[in-house]
């Protein structure tokens, strides 16, 4: 709590008065081009449309044009625009952390702890944040636990995606083009089509095609994106819109490469070799030659060549369909507005990956509902809410099947169902001109179920054994969360804010025989103070938010033993809840604009976070030690008696969170030559820099990325009839940065994924 009591000092003194609103200063420059000062970003982070600088809460919010100028396709590269957010890719599914919060998905059981929302709807499963980033209003990133006003699973925050909207009475197009190295090929168009006084049709597609970024194609982007959105407004009172999407996702999907350790040489990290390639293949099969086999796979040195140990190989593959359909029906009530949101959404995931090292199979077909309505009441009145309830359902038809080589194979078939209900509100009470209370609060009640068959098998057993007799499960919760905090007006541009929130992430099932197949939920509890200002005529903000977490009972995921149908333990995806961290810091964003033609942007946040406790069981097939950056307790018999499969006892207590730098650093500049009445000469620049950090709960040396710094620059040429040129670098130095690391079991050799190289290329787009 020290962070938050010194933090509040300084909001303190940064709340001074003297500089006209930003809402109005905004208007004037939307109306006048010509004028000077910061522009505004209106989000409804809070379920109701509020300027960005107003919002009493811990949000990042990102236009379409900065994705644009980023060229940003896809999600896995969001976090180089929102510093305390981290994107990883773990074979056909997304996982999201934010401030050291989040959930490491491996399989079809796995669910976000940080919600995604797309055009106001929660996507659950985790294969499914994709092809969307296109044609968008903005995305906004809110931070911390969203127990209130969010829908399922949002302990670590929620990414909104929001797509632009059809505008009545206007014709209107834009596309973009553009070409880079890889092969990369982009191409997106969007029309609005007005259909008379009330009612407008706007459809948009994209298409990317790009080549892998490691060798044998992996690390690659293809697919197909289309969305209509057919906006009625019949009168002033209500509207409605229509929107459906769908996503075609092909290619070879996200890549594995070996990572440097002391007992093998492995081919250089900037030469980005795939563990599929020949030259990582050998350096394989020379860290098999060293270890013991034991006697069923052949003796000394014959794990790889008797087949006990696959390798990766190059059929990799994604073949994906996403589709959704929506409906926004928004009404004016006289007294308040009434939103209805219904939805259905459709995931068809067939995935062949070898990103942990070896090979794993998902089919994946789960379909949700949804149903959220929210009544918000006008503004001017001294009392203002929002209420709602909210319904999830969802099942899966799933089949999972990995497979190392003979030594061990996991295929298991769950048959998923979830059903969410909640009621919420938030009230906002004028306490003074210049001072409010906030209080807000969640019931929750969930219900799980499962249906599921599993085999695991391997030498010195039958390598597939048929699955096993189907078992069930049903778990149920109920949580109440809430939140309350203050606001208070500090001046005419100045917000001081502080509250507390609570959030809670579902328990569920994992892969094994019951009993021993649950988890419970995790908790998070945030204290929260926070100051937003702007200064000389708009043209200086200054924002500053300071935080400590307090979370339990928390989800960890890892390879571990799972209990099959024959009683004894193999190797698979472990969910426990292993104990408790804390996590404080604070974020600190300065925006300046001393000219209408010059922008400086800065955003530092500072991390701490540690596992108070964290105590897992790992697992050893073969009964060798596993490599740890933690403590070893001690180890004991798996199958006494079946063979030489030992629990490993591991203590990590006291380490850093996964994923949480603890310094991370945005900051940018771009500059507008004004060439003549026509053409604008716009140059910009950005640059990333981040601490070291591990990149998951094993704590192994070669699994933690060490501190980089990644920098952006692009080159536009502007006309004001509605065309522009850009050219574009991205990692101008070529850095290579660990997205994600893990430990490939039995040889117990570190694998990892990359985020992008060098990239570079051209783009056009028009706007009219």
């Amino acid at each position: 709590m020290k962070a938050c009591l010194l933090a509040t000092t300084f909001l303190a003194a940064l709340a001074i008065p003297g500089a006209a609103f930003a809402q109005d200063a905004t208007t004037n420059a939307a109306e006048d081009p010509q004028s000077e000062g910061l522009s505004e970003i209106v989000v409804t982070a809070q379920r109701r449309e509020e300027s960005l600088q107003r919002a009493a809460v811990a949000v990042t919010a990102v236009t379409g044009d900065d994705l644009t100028k980023s060229g940003i396709t896809e999600t896995a590269n969001l976090g180089r625009l929102v510093p305390s957010l981290v994107v990883q890719p773990t074979g056909g599914t997304t996982s999201f952390f934010l401030r050291g919060v989040g959930t490491n998905s491996q399989n079809s059981f796995a669910e976000n702890a940080v919600a995604f929302n797309f055009n106001g709807i929660y996507v659950g499963r985790p294969t499914a944040p994709a092809g969307v980033f296109y044609d968008l209003e903005r995305v906004e990133v809110v931070k911390g636990p969203q127990g209130t006003l969010y829908g399922r699973n949002a302990t670590g925050g929620a990414i909104n995606v929001i797509p632009k909207k059809p505008v009545l009475g206007t014709f209107s197009a834009e596309g973009l083009f553009e070409y880079g190295n890889y092969d990369s090929k982009k191409a997106s168009l969007a029309l609005n089509v007005p259909l008379g006084e009330t009612v407008a049709l706007r459809v948009a597609g994209q298409i990317v095609d790009r080549d892998g970024f490691i060798s044998d194609g992996y690390d690659d982007d293809k697919g197909e994106a289309f969305r209509a959105s057919l906006l009625i407004e019949p009168s002033d009172m209500w509207s409605m819109t229509l929107v459906a999407d769908y996503y075609n996702q092909r290619g070879k999907g996200a890549g594995a490469v070996l990572l440097p350790e002391a007992r093998y040489a492995v081919p250089p990290l900037e030469d980005r070799v795939s563990i599929s390639d020949p030259r990582a293949q050998a350096s394989i099969r020379q860290l098999a030659s060293g270890i013991f086999a034991p006697p069923f796979c052949g003796g000394f040195g014959n794990f790889v060549n008797s087949g006990c140990v696959a390798l990766a190989g190059t059929d990799g593959f994604l073949d994906n369909q996403f589709f959704g359909v929506s409906a926004t029906v928004v009404g004016d009530m006289g007294f308040g507005t009434l939103t209805v949101i219904p939805a259905y959404r459709r995931s068809d995931v067939s995935v062949l990956t070898y990103l942990p090292g070896f090979a794993g199979t998902i089919q994946d077909v789960a379909e949700q509902t949804s149903l959220e309505v929210r009544l918000a009441s006008n503004e001017d009145q001294r009392l203002r809410y929002v209420l709602g309830a909210f319904y999830f359902g969802e099942n899966q038809v799933t089949e999972n099947f990995f497979r190392q080589g003979n030594i061990s194979t996991t295929r298991f078939t769950p048959r998923l169902s979830t059903e969410s209900i909640a009621a919420f509100g938030q009230l906002t009470f004028d306490i003074a001109d210049t001072l409010r209370i906030v209080a807000g609060g969640r019931y929750t009640r969930e219900d799980k179920e499962q249906f599921t068959s599993v085999a695991a098998g391997g030498l010195p057993g039958p390598i597939n054994p048929p699955l096993s007799a189907p078992f069930t499960g049903d778990l149920s919760f109920e949580k109440f969360t809430w939140k309350a905090g203050l606001e208070w007006d500090a001046g005419p541009a100045s917000l001081v804010y502080a509250n507390v929130a609570t959030g809670f992430k579902s328990g569920g099932f994992f892969v094994a025989q019951p009993p021993a197949n649950t988890f419970a939920p995790e908790e998070l509890t945030a204290y929260t103070v926070g100051a937003k200002n702007r200064f000389f005529g708009n043209k200086l903000q200054l924002n500053i938010e300071a935080f400590y977490w307090d979370y339990k009972d928390q989800q960890i995921t890892f390879v571990g033993g799972v209990r099959t149908a024959g009683g004894i333990f193999a190797q698979g995806s472990t969910t426990v809840n292993a104990g408790k961290s804390r996590i404080y810091g604070a974020e600190f964003e300065a925006k300046f604009a001393p000219s209408r033609n010059d922008l400086f942007n800065l955003n530092v946040q500072y991390l701490n976070g540690k596992y108070n406790s964290l105590t897992t069981a790992n697992f050893s097939p073969t009964g060798a030690p596993v490599t740890t950056g933690c403590t070893t307790l001690g180890s004991r018999l798996a199958n006494p008696g079946v063979n030489g499969a030992r629990f490993f006892d591991i203590d990590c207590s006291g380490r850093p969170t996964v994923n949480s730098p603890k310094w991370a650093i945005n900051l940018g500049y771009e500059r507008t030559f004004e060439l003549n009445g026509d053409l604008d000469l716009i140059f910009g620049a950005r640059g990333n820099i981040e601490s070291s950090r591990f990149l998951n709960s094993n704590y192994r040396p070669e699994e933690r990325q060490g501190g980089f710094a990644m920098a952006d620059a692009y080159l536009t040429l502007e006309s004001a009839s509605g065309w522009n040129v850009t050219g574009f670098i991205n990692n101008i130095t070529d850095e290579v940065v660990l997205a994600r690391a893990g430990t490939r079991p039995i040889l117990d050799f570190p694998v990892g994924t990359l985020r992008p190289p060098r990239t570079y290329g051209v783009r056009f787009g028009f706007n009219f």
